[in-house]
């Protein structure tokens, strides 16, 4: 079994294409953005840039209106039915170089570079009998026609068997070659649940199985998440032994009803994070998304509501994924991304749990083992301003004589048998304690 955590030792930072640009990124875009990656975040700890869905597809995007993903559309494949690059849309790719020159070019920032792929084997290879490097069994043979995705037309899944392994083997390989640093595999953490009863929502367990194996293989240091979510708890111990990330959520988009439902997500897997292995609370749409699809928009999260939302994912220990095209960042985004002092609540060796929750508040709490300190985030889960209280207690904490906040710089004065605020609606405070004398 790979060394997961010499993989993934902290929780990856990076860029990802999809909430700007959909399916239709182009090579060009994925460059201007790492340039911008490289330049203003790399100091902060951002290092990945992923090409997200369909970058094979010819003519992504193009049928917007009636179809996020063209049924059937042609792909771009080589003869062993492993997919590449659009060189309409990737020109770097044209004859055979597949990704290796975007890599390359990613590298050469002192990034590194991820793709998006889907769970399986190719439908059209399966139809037309591919090859398959390493096997003797074709396509149509080691494809499962039963397991087919909901929501995307391009794949069936793979059965368990030799032909399926060596399938996987030859992606990764291919993968290997370019360079490439980070896979996130789709519909595999939950294929989204068949019937209502849940069966079906874990059929890719094998395909995890056989992933991780093939990466194993290659002996290069390449993270394997999972999309989509919600993970299902009862198969933590499977993610976790399997791969490096996965999904607690499903689509996350920014409105206050899915940021409110990470804090039960969070809760159920707080006892889950460690290094290798981290459940992922999904990407961070900030700044100017949607440009790709629908229009470019600016973030719908109120400015508090932001807040949030960086300090949960850093408090729980979350991989950050940023979704803004990032050529347009605005200094405000650019604060929530570049704060040393929240983004280093994401070291592993920080204690951390949820201390209290309900409808109307939640209550975090991370400590520092090097020096026994200790950060809470308050946050009012309300539509009210409203003063939100934990016990020194409930901290564990002694009582402090102050507390400040790592957002604003601010220095509360504390006192009395609990640690109070009041605080905006949605929003959050996140506070160092200092210890009375």
């Amino acid at each position: 079994m790979r060394r997961k955590d010499t993989f993934a030792p902290v929780p990856p930072m990076g860029w990802n294409s999809y909430d700007y640009y959909n399916t239709a990124v182009t090579e060009e875009q994925v460059r201007a953005n790492a340039a911008v990656l490289a330049e203003k975040l790399k100091p902060f700890g951002w290092e990945y840039v992923v090409v997200d869905i369909q970058w094979y597809a010819h003519k992504a995007g193009t049928m917007r209106e009636t179809y996020q993903y063209i049924p059937f559309g042609e792909v771009e494949m080589d003869r062993y039915s492993r997919l590449l690059p659009d060189p309409e849309r990737f020109p770097s790719s044209a004859g055979g170089a597949g990704f290796k020159p975007l890599a390359d070019y990613v590298h050469s920032l002192g990034l590194k570079f991820g793709i998006h792929i889907m769970r399986g084997i190719p439908r059209i290879a399966a139809h037309h009998h591919g090859a398959i490097l390493g096997s003797e069994v074709t396509a149509d043979r080691a494809a499962d026609p039963s397991s087919v995705c909901r929501w995307n037309p391009d794949m069936y899944g793979l059965r368990d068997c030799g032909a399926g392994q060596a399938y996987y083997d030859s992606i990764i390989a291919l993968y290997a070659s370019w360079g490439v640093d980070f896979i996130k595999c789709d519909d595999i953490c939950n294929t989204n649940n068949w019937n209502e009863s849940g069966e079906g929502a874990y059929v890719g367990r094998h395909e995890i199985e056989m992933l991780s194996r093939a990466i194993g293989k290659q002996g290069r240091p390449m993270v394997l998440s999972l999309s989509p979510g919600p993970a299902l708890i009862e198969q933590a111990w499977h993610y976790k032994t399997y791969a490096n990330m996965w999904r607690i959520t499903d689509d996350f988009w920014d409105e206050w009803r899915h940021l409110a439902a990470m804090f039960r997500r969070c809760e159920l897997w707080q006892d889950h994070v460690e290094p290798g292995c981290w459940p992922d609370c999904d990407m961070l749409p900030l700044g100017k998304l949607g440009g790709g699809f629908q229009g470019e928009y600016a973030c719908r999260f109120t400015r508090a509501e932001q807040r949030t939302m960086m300090t949960l994912w850093c408090i729980f220990g979350s991989p950050l994924m940023l979704g803004a095209e990032l050529t347009r960042l605005d200094d405000w985004t650019m604060s929530l991304l570049t704060n040393r002092e929240v983004l280093s609540l994401l070291d592993p060796a920080r204690k951390r749990r949820q201390a209290s929750r309900d409808e109307r508040q939640a209550v975090w709490v991370s400590r520092d083992p090097a020096d026994d300190s200790v950060c809470a985030a308050l946050f009012n889960l309300s539509d009210e301003e409203r003063e939100i209280s934990a016990l020194w207690d409930a901290l564990d904490a002694p009582a402090a004589a102050y507390a400040a906040d790592l957002w604003t710089g601010e220095h509360l004065d504390c006192g009395g048998d609990a640690l109070r605020v009041r605080i905006e609606p949605h929003g959050c405070r996140l506070l160092q304690l200092a210890p009375q004398l």
